[in-house]
């Protein structure tokens, strides 16, 4: 079984290859700037890139944006790029981190392998309004605060797709307080106690 089969996809050898060389820069990278917890690198692919990997399944074709909100390490922004560079290739990545260090790794990542992704410092607050296809986020902020995000940034007939641990049922019920959206959830493929939330028609109440 392939590293990724967990999260029901096959890749080719060069996507495993370049995933290979994204966890080898994070464990470098990761003794000075401290990108994923010490306690998950040895869990790495099953924590991290699996994780981040099951949301390909809403890589849109064609020249589309896909906009990653506190990117960090790259997670799923990078993982995603990577996967989209065979499946997607016309599909362009904006990853928002605004940790200088942070986003220096993941300009140094999208250079070595070659990725359609640029990285943008500023606060997802003062970003021009992007227009994205699509809007993502992984451990980043509570559904209501992300629904904030996402109204500002996606296009009329955008998506958001959020990775949601324990809690995930909660912070939709305050997220409706707020905020009048379509919602479909899927039990995460890498966990059981999450969810990966998909929202559209984001709306203030």
């Amino acid at each position: 079984m392939t590293h990724l089969q967990v999260a029901g996809l096959d890749v080719s050898r060069e996507t495993s290859e370049k995933l290979d060389s994204y966890v080898a820069l994070i464990q470098k990278w990761n003794k000075a700037i401290n990108l994923i917890s010490r306690s998950s690198e040895a869990d790495i692919w099953q924590r991290h890139i699996a994780d981040s990997a099951q949301l390909a399944q809403h890589l849109p074709s064609g020249p589309r944006l896909w906009l990653d909100l506190g990117s960090g390490a790259g997670l799923p922004g990078i993982v995603l790029a990577i996967i989209a560079a065979e499946v997607a290739p016309s599909l362009r990545f904006e990853l928002v981190e605004v940790d200088q260090r942070k986003a220096t790794f993941l300009r140094q990542v999208s250079r070595e392998l070659g990725l359609n992704v640029t990285v943008l410092t500023e606060r997802i607050e003062a970003l021009t309004p992007r227009l994205a296809d699509v809007v993502s986020a992984r451990a980043l902020a509570s559904l209501s605060d992300l629904c904030n995000f996402a109204e500002r940034h996606l296009d009329a007939d955008g998506i958001a797709v959020f990775l949601k641990g324990t809690g995930a049922e909660a912070e939709i019920e305050v997220a409706r307080r707020k905020w009048s959206f379509n919602l479909e959830s899927f039990p995460s493929k890498t966990s059981v106690d999450a969810l990966v939330l998909k929202l559209k028609k984001i709306r203030h109440v």
